[in-house]
């Protein structure tokens, strides 16, 4: 019922029509014709989109929605037209955000309140609200219900659209899994007994040209009368789709797996790099189920969360070869001419100084020799700088462009929070906070403080939006900065409004910069770690206090 716009793939019939009356559109449509179409180019590209001129119906309410050409809608899946409801999918949130579409809220928060949806969707289900005759009812009791009716006044019906694709599991390589298959002098392909399993991989083995090592090595594969074993070993995903099972209970040498695995399962986190993940989690998911059949394990998915991230790009330089190939320059060996907006201009080889090409930012990778060496980083500014940049850069589902002067724009927070803690620690013992006795200003630290600490948790824990947490900290410390330099430190209320504020920094941030803010927690005089240390409590009575222009 939230739908506020509808996307179509650029080969879509109305797209193509709307091209035919859009010079425009016809180039967009193009573009999007040229673009990827993996799930891994389609997860982290930029949203981009056209409106066609053209509106659609809501089949229920009569509402008119604008009719969008959009590059993340591929024809070949189910009719090419996504019905985008941004309120709930982050997706269709970002592209509404971009181009100025309605976002409503038809499900509720954990409060049965409409959730707040300035930062992003929200994507858990929950009761449906502002949907009619529909309000009150839960996820799948709202599908049902708009499905029937859709059916019952011949305006749609329920479908389920496949995206299936054949898994070719075979490897000619010796390391993986040996397939348990032989073969017979009449062409018989038989599974090997009980008796014949489990097939161990020979020990002495030779990798010296190309092909299966295993299918020249007459030992391992004739079995004799004519009979010859599955050369050919499982894709190591046969291996990967279910260790997480087996880690449970990983010293059982007598079992596949025992009920430590119900214990442990599901994982409550996936983490995986959008290029490995989806089909990571396809097979796992297909394994998990498999292994349910079997009655090995009683969960029905391996996974409850999951987190893919995007690719680290970077800037690539190179000349071109008189053979028509191209040599690839570190970014590192290369000096860069920039605009006042931080833009390359030109660049040259440091070496010889002269101009080399820039040949775009693309993902990091041994061929085009854009790579950057973590511990030279790390050696300069210290991991904490490094992990900080990465985690804030970019949300982690996006592509992180790498950037030396972000890497310094970290290291100098780090370096101003911690100026901010010793300056603190300078005007001495903080007092006891009276709540009821505060002055304004106070009150507006206090407020910020608290704001923080709830934006900060639920972007770490709920929304894994680690790069808002850590700005909103940044918003915190600046603020900080600003109410220590303005107030008398001799007044023990300031001390302890701001020991309040700077404890929270240092604890939102310790699951991000750990050893600096270990080192903080310290010198604030506690003993246990900050990792060890309660998490940041919310008191929303702090958020009675009104913000000025202070």
């Amino acid at each position: 019922m939230g739908v506020t716009y509808v996307a179509v793939a650029a080969g879509h019939p109305l797209a193509k029509a709307a091209a035919k009356e859009n010079a425009e559109l016809a180039v967009f449509c193009d573009e999007c014709a040229r673009g990827g179409t993996s799930e891994a180019e389609l997860a982290t590209m930029e949203k981009k989109g056209m409106p066609t001129g053209h509106w659609a119906v809501q089949p229920l309410t009569g509402r008119e929605v604008p009719v969008y050409v959009a590059n993340f809608v591929l024809m070949e899946y189910g009719t090419g037209a996504v019905m985008a409801v941004p309120g709930h999918d982050q997706r269709d949130w970002e592209f509404a955000t971009k181009y100025g579409l309605p976002i409503e809220a038809v499900i509720a928060d954990e409060n049965g309140q409409a959730p707040d949806l300035a930062e992003g969707a929200r994507e858990e289900y929950g009761t449906v609200i502002n949907s009619g005759e529909f309000d009150g009812l839960d996820f799948t009791q709202a599908f049902d219900a708009i499905a029937a009716k859709l059916e019952s006044v011949g305006r749609g019906e329920v479908k389920t659209n496949y995206r299936l694709r054949d898994w070719g599991v075979a490897r000619q390589r010796y390391w993986g899994a040996p397939i348990p298959v032989k073969y017979g002098p009449e062409g018989q392909t038989v599974p090997l007994s009980d008796e014949e399993l489990p097939v161990a991989l020979p020990m002495e083995i030779t990798v010296d040209a190309s092909g299966s090592p295993l299918k020249r090595m007459p030992e391992f594969s004739d079995l004799g009368d004519g009979w010859v074993r599955e050369t050919d070993t499982f894709d190591t995903f046969m291996e990967s789709s279910w260790y997480f099972a087996r880690f449970c209970c990983a010293d059982n040498h007598e079992a596949m797996l025992d009920e430590r695995a119900d214990y442990w399962l599901p994982v409550d986190l996936y983490i995986g790099g959008i290029e490995h993940a989806i089909l990571h989690l396809l097979y796992a998911r297909f394994f998990t189920k498999l292994m349910r059949d079997l009655g090995l394990v009683k969960v029905d998915e391996p996974f409850q969360r999951l987190l893919t991230q995007g690719m680290v790009i970077a800037e690539t330089f190179y000349r071109s070869t008189p053979n028509g190939g191209k040599e690839w320059f570190n970014p590192a060996d290369v000096e860069v001419k920039r605009d006042d907006k931080g833009r390359p201009i030109s660049a040259v080889l440091v070496e010889d100084g002269q101009p080399v090409e820039m040949g775009g930012i693309e993902k990091m990778s041994k061929s085009k020799n854009n790579g950057v060496d973590p511990q030279s980083m790390i050696d300069r500014f210290g991991a904490d700088t490094v992990r900080l940049f990465m985690m804030f850069a970019a949300p982690p589902e996006q592509s992180l462009e790498w950037s030396d002067a972000g890497v310094e724009g970290a290291h100098r927070f780090l370096k101003r929070l911690w100026r901010l803690v010793n300056d603190h620690l300078a005007t001495g013992e903080p007092g006891d906070l009276d709540v009821a006795a505060l002055s304004e200003p106070q009150r507006e630290l206090r407020r910020k403080t608290h704001e923080t600490i709830k934006k900060a948790s639920d972007d770490i824990g709920r929304r894994t939006t680690f790069n808002t947490a850590i700005a909103a900290v940044m918003e915190l410390s600046n603020a900080l900065g600003r109410f220590q330099a303005d107030r008398d430190a001799a007044c023990p209320q300031n001390r302890a409004v701001a020991r309040e504020a700077i404890e929270a920094c240092v604890l939102l941030l310790s699951p991000i910069t750990p050893h600096a803010c270990h080192a903080l927690w310290h010198s604030l005089g506690h003993d246990e770690p900050a990792i060890d240390a309660r998490w940041p409590q919310l008191d929303e009575s702090a958020w009675h206090a009104t913000p000025s222009s202070w």
